[in-house]
């Protein structure tokens, strides 16, 4: 095939096409997300071959079942029983593959959430239930039983209408009890972040992305553009004798070096090569063309120079010959005829192969010196190597000039026209750091997240560039090592990847250079596979090109540049940052972070909520027979506490204290023990306050009491107090459930959110209104300012108990538990990752509604398979049919000894039914008689998610029951030598 270009023509071979060619290993990648194993008809496959060998063997078991029927009518003397394991030898081959758990879950927030949601709805229905079944009883055993009524027809009606309330009572502690803000507050904690991040330069594709950063371990960044400006720049010039560590001012430039220097940058550089305006104003002008000669062409204009003044002078048609630059002789050089017919050369390229061919070098003065290959080995040893040391790419810059009186040259001998040539300088161009980058770098390792750099640039470059950015110190012991040397060292003999190896090298690994788009994904794969920490890392990755597209799919959050990025990165990201700047990565995870927290904040406000109200209904109820919170007044509790609360926690503002710890984890419970105490501690004020306004406030009132009212009596100061108290102090409670993690000042950063000081002042103005002004239907009359100020005063005590609060150290309250955990992995039962074999991904939330109806019936399940097994024992063995006296019998050895109760020590024993089909539950001899003597000895056998201790326990006790202890039996002799 042939390849027609607009400055010539050439030949092309065809390597590879297809999924063999490296763009068809990119996409490849991207088609299998998280799987890379099997394509999805592979996997179809593997299922259905799967599903073929278990009817297989099922069948198999079934004709061994009639055999042992058949052997038992023929032999009708003996009852032998076949010690067989419930699941085959291959089944168990299989397990390790049933492990498999698909990489990519739904959000992990929400898995939370949903789980300590289930349990919270649990405990809120239990109080509900006992609530109403204790006023039901209470209200019976008075009027019937106490007071001695008889049951009269006309009155029912009325004994109706109390059956009524105690249930509207239920219902209102049940729906105080169920935490229904939680999605809300997810929501508006997500949507919020979201706007705000949008003005970080943060569009986010996936909400659970957002979460997600928050828990970011490890940052895979791309270098050019990500780290650096994507803007070659000149930034060390050795020129006269001297070398500047910046552009020097051109004062210090002799005039005729000046002219040299500006002449040959501007016609010895592709004409196409420009450097243009900002687009946008403040901006940095934009670089078209040959970025190394864009970075000469900048050089000119920080000069204060116009190379396009020299261009127009020498316009393309006027340069009598060019050189273009080629891979052999690595420069590139224009000659320009002078009016008197001599001729002058200007000469760039690779400085250690342009100075060989230098005899003079300018110095100070102006003037042309010799310049010896001593000078030049002391210019590479000074110069050239102090450069490249720092990641600066060195170009030299010459020219010639070919006098009149030695004639026309022969220009197309190239070796002698590129010798001779005079050094006018030497520069040093590099894709300069962001001026940014190396403090957010800095947070970020402060944050607990480790960044690594992994870059197709030479490894030179990128342990210079790593340096600067603050990923690489001094004396540091980690690695930077090439694509090449990683692979060798993750790869066994057969070329395939290990993850123990790449667990040795991935933990100190901070610079992969010279890096494939095979060798970013596989470190990314291999990070977030590896067991080797207690965590699970989370990683992001950040990338602009196609070939980032596989890393930026398997990373948990893939950042794609908005400028540089193409549309492949773009699709595969999470977020898209709109400026190409590392710096917008660290405003990600202070917003992920805030989300965690504005949601634990809603949590520790609701809980206290929860805990208060519920105990106070129930409470009152029980001793009062009514509850001193009504249900309209609760359900405007439940609406503060939930719709006003999730708004104005949710969208409290990030700050930069959040960078200032570890990440949480996948696994760190969302109710930390510091907030257990603030919850707890806050209940007991609150609960104290209200019990002593409940039982004691007629008396410091001096009002009539509220206690035993009839059924439609008009609302009471006293039960208006109450509730008045109650509000306060959830208003006060709220500014306190602003600091969750010990901290003292509530009020810091309050007025950054508008949001939240206005709706607790917007819920105070409510409040008052509806004491004052909502009569019967919210059970409330109004109050005198001297009850308010008491009211709002014992509200604000929760503010300085909560003072006290704070100097309890937690380290000392290690008896208190805390809630909201993920869902572990080894929770996850072997029915539930079968039924996740043909789902992409595992939803925490579907899970968790899941697993009660799931123990439930794993229960009944149980319970029946049992009842089988000691009827099958009852069915099958009596203590002496067919069977030798008790003497004969009397050791284990004797015992063993008798082949119709030989115990194979590969046989497992007691029936588990989680590895029972439902298909082979019939009460047949073979699930009905295995050997407890192996489970009893191995209690580690058990699936379930119980301790070993537990199960070993639980296996004993069901061993007891088979084993039935009669005198002389067989089994007896066998507990006995147990």
């Amino acid at each position: 095939a042939f390849l027609v270009l607009s400055l010539g023509s050439g030949k092309m071979l065809v390597t590879a096409v297809g999924v063999n060619s490296q763009t068809g290993i990119i996409f490849t990648l991207l088609g299998r997300g998280d799987d890379d194993d099997d394509d999805d008809e592979e996997k179809k496959e593997e299922r259905e071959r799967k599903k073929r060998e278990k009817e297989e063997k099922r069948r198999e078991k079934e004709e061994k079942k009639k055999e042992i029927e058949r052997k038992k009518k023929e032999k009708k003397e003996k009852k032998k029983m076949e010690m067989e394991p419930l699941n085959s030898d291959d089944e168990t081959e299989e397990e390790p593959k049933k492990n498999k758990i698909p990489k990519k879950e739904k959000s992990v927030l929400q898995g939370k959430l949903t789980k300590l949601a289930v349990q919270i709805g649990k405990a809120g229905l239990f109080m509900s239930a006992i609530t109403v079944l204790i006023l039901v009883v209470l209200f019976l055993v008075d009027t019937f039983w106490i007071q001695g009524l008889p049951w009269i027809k006309d009155c029912t009606p009325i004994y109706i209408q109390f059956f009524v309330k105690f249930f509207i009572i239920g219902v209102t502690v049940l729906v105080v009890a169920v935490p229904e803000g939680l999605p809300l507050a997810v929501t508006i904690s997500l949507a919020y972040s979201v706007k705000k991040m949008m003005k970080d330069n943060n569009l986010v594709r996936h909400l659970d992305a957002c979460e997600t950063m928050g828990n970011a371990t490890a940052i895979c960044s791309d270098k050019t553009g990500t780290l650096t400006m994507n803007r070659m720049t000149v930034v060390q010039v050795y020129i006269g004798d001297r070398h500047y560590n910046k552009v020097p001012e051109p004062d210090l430039i002799p005039g005729n070096i000046m002219n040299l220097l500006i002449t040959g940058i501007s016609v010895n550089c592709a004409y196409t090569s420009k450097i243009m305006p900002a687009e946008k104003e403040g901006g940095l002008p934009r670089q078209v063309g040959n970025k190394t000669e864009c970075a000469l062409l900048g050089f000119t204009t920080g000069l204060r120079k116009d190379y396009q003044a020299i261009r127009n002078e020498y316009p393309e048609e006027k340069i009598y010959k060019v050189y273009t630059f080629n891979s052999v002789r690595k420069s590139m050089s224009t000659v320009l005829k002078n009016r008197d017919g001599s001729y002058r050369m200007f000469s760039k390229g690779a400085s250690e192969i342009l100075l060989r061919k230098c005899c003079q070098v300018l110095t100070a003065n102006g003037e042309a010196k010799v310049f010896r290959p001593i000078d030049r080995d002391d210019m590479v040893k000074k110069v050239i190597e102090a450069m490249a040391s720092e990641g600066l790419r060195t170009i030299c810059l010459a020219y010639r000039d070919f006098p009149v009186s030695d004639g026309e040259p022969d220009w197309d001998n190239e070796a002698d026209i590129l010798t001779g040539l005079t050094c006018i300088c030497v520069v040093g161009i590099e894709d300069p750091v962001r001026p940014e980058v190396p403090d957010a770098i800095q947070k970020c390792q402060q944050a607990g997240i480790t960044v690594r750099m992994v870059t197709g640039d030479n490894i030179n470059t990128a342990r210079a560039i790593a340096t600067k950015c603050g990923i690489l110190h001094i004396g540091d012991d980690f690695l930077c090592i090439e694509g090449k040397e990683f692979n060798r060292r993750i790869r066994n003999e057969l070329g395939e990847i290990e993850q123990e190896r790449l667990d040795k090298i991935w933990p100190k690994l901070r610079v992969l250079a010279r890096s494939s788009p095979t060798d970013k994904h596989t470190l990314v794969k291999g990070i977030i596979d590896s067991t080797i920490l207690e965590q699970r890392q989370v990683v992001a990755v950040t990338g602009d090109g196609t070939n980032d597209g596989p890393a930026l799919k398997k990373a948990d959050v893939g950042f794609a540049m908005g400028i540089a990025g193409t549309d492949v990165a773009k699709e595969a990201s999470d977020i898209i940052l709109t400026d190409d700047n590392f710096s917008s990565i660290v405003k990600a995870v202070m917003w992920g972070r805030n989300v965690y927290d504005s949601i634990s904040k809603f949590l520790q406000f609701q809980l206290t909520v929860n805990v208060v109200a519920v105990i106070v209904a129930f409470t009152g109820a029980c001793i009062t027979q009514d509850s001193p919170l009504k249900a309209v007044q609760m359900l405007w509790v439940n609406l503060i506490m939930d719709t006003f609360a999730s708004l104005a926690l949710a969208t409290e503002p990030p700050t930069d204290a959040l960078l200032l710890r570890k990440p949480y984890g996948r696994n760190k419970p969302l109710i930390s023990r510091t907030m257990m105490k603030n919850i707890l501690g806050h209940a007991v004020y609150q609960l104290t306050i209200i019990f002593t306004l409940l039982f004691a406030g007629e008396q410091i009132f001096d009002i009539d009491s509220g206690r035993n009212t009839p059924l439609h009596a008009p609302p009471s100061e006293h039960y208006t107090i109450v509730f008045n108290t109650f509000v306060m102090l959830q208003l006060f409670n709220e500014i306190n459930a602003r600091k969750i993690h010990g901290e003292r000042n509530v009020f810091e950063g309050i007025f950054n959110n508008m949001i939240f000081c206005s709706i607790v002042f917007g819920s105070f103005v409510i409040q008052f209104l509806i004491v004052q002004f909502g009569g019967k239907p919210f059970s409330c009359v109004g109050l005198s300012v001297e009850q308010w100020l008491w009211c709002v005063f014992l509200g604000f005590g929760s503010l300085l108990w909560g003072q006290l609060i704070s100097t309890i150290p937690t380290s000392r309250l290690k008896f208190l538990m805390t809630a909201g955990h993920g869902t572990q992995k080894e929770e996850i039962t072997e029915d539930e990752l079968e039924e996740m074999e043909d789902q992409d991904e595992i939803d925490h939330a579907e899970m968790e509604l899941k697993r009660g109806q799931v123990l439930w019936c794993r229960g009944l399940n149980r319970i029946q398979t049992q009842i089988r097994v000691v009827n099958a024992f009852r069915d099958l063995m009596s203590p002496y049919d067919g069977l030798e006296t008790p003497e004969s019998r009397s050791s284990i050895h004797n015992f063993m000894s008798h082949p119709e109760f030989r115990i194979e020590d590969s046989e497992p024993a007691i029936p588990l039914i989680d590895d029972t089909d439902p298909e082979e539950d019939e009460p047949t001899i073979r699930n009905t008689a295995p050997s407890p003597l192996p489970k009893v000895l191995s209690p580690n056998q058990n699936n379930n998610n119980a301790s070993d201790n537990k199960g070993f326990h639980q296996h004993k006790d069901i061993a007891k029951t088979i084993l039935s202890p009669t005198p002389g039996s067989p089994m007896h002799s066998l507990e006995t030598s147990l």
